[in-house]
């Protein structure tokens, strides 16, 4: 079972979270009981009973800042097949953005989800728009379901330094 749930890493990558500055990253519109350290945190992640929760729609904004610049290749996103992210929009190095400018820019990159990408699977990037990475910022613009609450089981994040 834990084999099915695991994530592959693409060949010549690896997973970014040593590289994540923990300290500056923060998630908009995020449950005070399900926060995002549940889906981008080492032990956290891997645990099928924690996820992050949207909370008063279905939208979160994530940024994450990087200790030093990364070659971003693929992002892996598990969620519950009714509440798991559906429309995902990527930004590189647009610190600071809120729900109310995440419309004015064009994103780098937009991934939509199936269920059967839910399961953790890796979606590989437009691998030019991520070479000099700073920060991303992913939108979860909605769900499977179009239901108020989306729930994140795991974020993983794979590149090069």
């Amino acid at each position: 079972m834990a084999a099915e749930s695991a994530t592959a890493i693409p060949r010549g990558q690896v997973d970014l979270l040593d590289f994540i500055d923990f300290s500056g990253v923060e998630c908009l519109n995020q449950s005070p009981s399900h926060s995002l350290s549940n889906a981008i945190k080492q032990g956290y992640r891997e645990d099928d009973g924690l996820n992050l929760e949207s909370d008063a729609d279905e939208q979160l904004l994530i940024n994450v800042p990087f200790n030093q610049v990364v070659k971003l290749h693929s992002i892996a996103i598990k969620g519950l097949e009714e509440e798991g992210p559906k429309t995902v929009k990527l930004f590189s190095n647009k610190e600071h953005m809120g729900f109310s400018n995440v419309n004015d820019y064009p994103p780098s990159d937009t991934i939509v989800l199936s269920p059967d990408t839910l399961k953790g699977k890796p979606v590989i990037l437009k691998y030019v728009k991520f070479q000099n990475v700073r920060s991303l910022t992913i939108f979860i613009e909605d769900n499977q379901s179009d239901s108020e609450i989306t729930k994140v089981q795991k974020i993983a994040l794979f590149g090069t330094t």
